[in-house]
């Protein structure tokens, strides 16, 4: 199952580098990190997407609580949450090609945010799903480049991160 875990941390140097370094070293996989500083700047916040049973996504919990730099560890998937992710695309848009990228980035409410004679960069935000159906809704040869954010997620509601 997939699992959404966001973590307040310490702004410090090497703290990454030591949570990234507990899930390889228990043959666990990262499918998206994101890490920035928060309204605090001694701290950051850290969101890790991973999959694994409840019984594993506990283990790494209690693993990343007793590291020294961590200052609180939640699943936020565990209840109502939003996701987002940026995403940005280069596509080749020359000739015919120009006004099929404007459509396409016009129905799944994305920006172009440069332009040059022969492409775009389109910008698009939001969950996994929307992301992936954009790049299937393009022609594979007309993408020249992506590049994905990580998810950045924050419970509904009363749910907040803070210490």
């Amino acid at each position: 199952m997939r699992h959404v875990i966001s973590l307040l941390i310490e702004n410090e140097s090497g703290a990454l580098s030591r949570v990234s370094g507990l899930f390889s070293a228990r043959g666990y996989n990262i499918e998206s990190l994101t890490v920035a500083p928060t309204e605090d700047a001694s701290m950051s916040r850290m969101t890790i997407v991973t999959t694994g049973s409840d019984d594993i996504i506990e283990q790494i919990t209690k693993q990343l609580n007793k590291l020294v730099e961590v200052v609180k560890v939640v699943d936020i998937s565990e209840a109502a949450h939003i996701e987002r992710e940026l995403m940005l695309t280069k596509v080749r848009a020359t000739g015919k090609d120009r006004e099929e990228m404007k459509r396409m980035a016009e129905i799944f409410r994305a920006r172009i945010i440069d332009v040059t004679d022969a492409s775009y960069v389109i910008e698009l935000t939001g969950n996994q799903s929307k992301l992936d159906a954009f790049i299937s809704a393009l022609d594979p040869a007309l993408i020249l480049e992506t590049v994905r954010s990580g998810v950045c997620g924050v419970g509904r509601g009363d749910r907040i991160l803070k210490v």
